[in-house]
Order: C-alpha cells, then sequence, then structure tokens
C-alpha cells in the first residue's frame, strides 16, 4: 500500500505551519529558511506549483528572497510581476490568465509560462499597517484560485511577516542592549581613571576629569579608550597632567 505523502490533514498541516511561521526567537533562525519555509508550505497547502517572495530589508531595499521550486523566476521578481505590483499597491493581486500579461509583464509573463505557469495571485507580507514584501502564488493551470486559498495564502503570509518582524525587533533590542551596555563599561572606566588619577595628583576629581577631557580632545581620543591606558597602567599619566604630546 502507498503511504499518502500528507497523512495528517490539511488543517493541522497549516496549523503547525503557522506556528513555525510565527516563531523566529530561536537562537538558530535562519531567514532564508524561514521564508524558504513559506514557500514550501503554499506548495504543500494550496493548489501551487511554486511560490515567489519579495522582502524589503529594515533599510527599504527590496531583493528577491525565495522562488521556490522555480528558481529561474528569482530575477524577474523584483523587477516586476504580480508579487512586485502587490508590494506597491500593499492589496492581493489576481492574474487568472498569464498569458493575457506579456505587455504587463513581458519579462516575468513569458518566463512563467515557460516553466509551466499559467496563473498566479500575490498577498502582501504585513502586519497592521506595515508592509515588508509580498508572497506570489503561482499555479500550473489557468483559472481562479480554488476557494479559500487565497485566504489561506494571507495566513501564511501573515504568519511569516509577524515572525520576521519579531526577528528583527529582537535585534535591534539586543544591539540597543549592546550600545547600553557598552556606554555603562565607558562610564565605569572613566570614573576609575578619575578618581585614580584624583588620588595620585592629590587633587579633586573634577580637575581630574578635566585633564582626561583635554587630552583626549586634543589627541582625537575617545575618552573610555584613553581611561582603560589609565586604569590597566599602559599610559603615562604625566603626559595627561603636564599635557605633553
Amino acid at each position: 500500500m502507498t503511504e499518502h505523502p500528507h497523512p495528517l490533514p490539511r488543517e493541522r498541516r497549516l496549523a503547525e505551519a503557522l506556528v513555525g511561521l510565527a516563531d523566529t526567537l530561536g537562537g538558530d533562525f535562519d531567514m532564508d529558511a524561514h521564508l524558504g519555509r513559506l514557500a514550501t508550505a503554499c506548495v504543500e497547502l494550496l493548489d501551487a506549483r511554486t511560490a515567489g517572495l519579495l522582502l524589503a530589508g529594515p533599510d527599504g531595499a527590496l531583493r528577491a528572497a525565495a522562488a521556490g521550486a522555480v528558481p529561474e523566476l528569482l530575477p524577474a521578481l523584483d523587477e516586476e510581476g504580480p508579487c512586485l505590483d502587490c508590494y506597491r499597491c500593499a492589496a492581493t493581486i489576481d492574474v487568472p490568465d498569464l498569458a493575457r500579461c506579456d505587455e504587463l509583464w513581458p519579462r516575468f509573463a513569458p518566463r512563467a509560462r515557460e516553466a509551466g505557469l499559467h496563473a498566479a495571485y500575490a498577498v502582501p507580507l504585513r502586519r497592521g499597517q506595515e508592509v515588508i514584501g509580498a508572497l506570489s502564488v503561482l499555479r500550473a493551470g489557468p483559472g481562479e484560485p480554488p476557494a479559500g486559498d487565497v485566504e489561506l495564502a494571507r495566513a501564511l503570509a501573515d504568519a511569516a511577516a509577524v515572525g520576521v518582524l519579531q526577528r528583527r525587533s529582537r535585534r535591534e533590542q539586543e544591539a540597543l542592549a549592546e550600545q547600553l551596555q557598552g556606554a555603562l563599561d565607558s562610564r565605569v572606566v572613566v570614573e576609575q581613571a578619575k578618581g585614580m588619577l584624583a588620588e595620585r595628583w592629590g587633587v579633586g576629581v573634577d580637575e581630574a576629569f578635566g585633564a582626561l577631557r583635554r587630552y583626549a580632545r586634543s589627541h582625537r581620543l575617545r575618552m573610555a579608550e584613553l581611561a582603560t591606558g589609565v586604569v590597566a597602567g599602559s599610559f603615562d599619566t604625566d603626559r595627561l597632567r603636564d599635557g605633553a604630546t
């Protein structure tokens, strides 16, 4: 007896796909693999031969991020086609017959048909009003997609968008935490250097700090870098006090 390729009910597989696409906080997260899972889910759960993706980076630059099982379409995705139009207008694009789109998409439409694709639709990757890309589902036969498929594609795209934005937010938070920790470490080492100089010279901490600041400015050094040398004993502190170069 031949084993069915998808023994689990479609609803179960859809639920698992949605959970997987939204969960991107693991330490081993890979963006390309994440987008590849979205393309694979579309092929497995929808009437689709392949799926294409466009993703806008944090800087707004748009690039083709994945193209399922038809990689020859990848170079054209960010130049024209339903995926790009969908991203630009932030709305669903439905193309029942790519044979009628040669004038609209002179590169994409012929390539798609050569690859055996004759219909497509595209939905935005969005969270609320923020659109970060688009997902295009490409089908072998012309005509409207089966009832409910576009809504399922939207659900998959929304889950993927949540995952991408969640990951970006975490990276931003980690970067901010590193910056704050760096600023704290710099403040601590400067305070240590001030205290050491004040004790060594028998002056107030304000005078010691003034010497540090003047030397750092005149020699275009970072205060933290200079203070680290003072604390580590690798810098001749007499140069700070008498202003020698």
